[in-house]
């Protein structure tokens, strides 16, 4: 049997289109793109508009990054400028 293609899907929670969620994400775009071509999918959800969203995964502070899949779920804070960290929290390289 093949191996399934794994495939990355993320949640990005902001508030608004303000410049730090902007940033967040241009950065997370830019990191998926260098280094997931192809095998990812990003699902913006606006807080503002759908507050009710962000109570499933449990969200307390914004811009938030969810890992849905591949498990295990993780979340990840910031504006995601720091592409080390983010590589390793979305599981792309290991910690070391």
């Amino acid at each position: 049997m093949a191996k399934q293609k794994e495939r990355w899907m993320l949640r990005l929670y902001i508030a608004g289109q303000t410049v730090k969620s902007m940033a967040a994400f241009a950065n997370i775009k830019k990191i998926c793109e260098d280094h997931l071509k192809g095998k990812y999918s990003i699902k913006i959800i606006d807080i503002l508009a759908n507050p009710r969203l962000a109570k499933g995964d449990q969200i307390l502070a914004i811009p938030t990054l969810v890992k849905r899949l591949p498990p295990p779920l993780r979340k990840i804070i910031g504006d995601f400028s720091n592409t080390q960290k983010v590589l390793i929290g979305l599981d792309i390289v290991p910690k070391t």
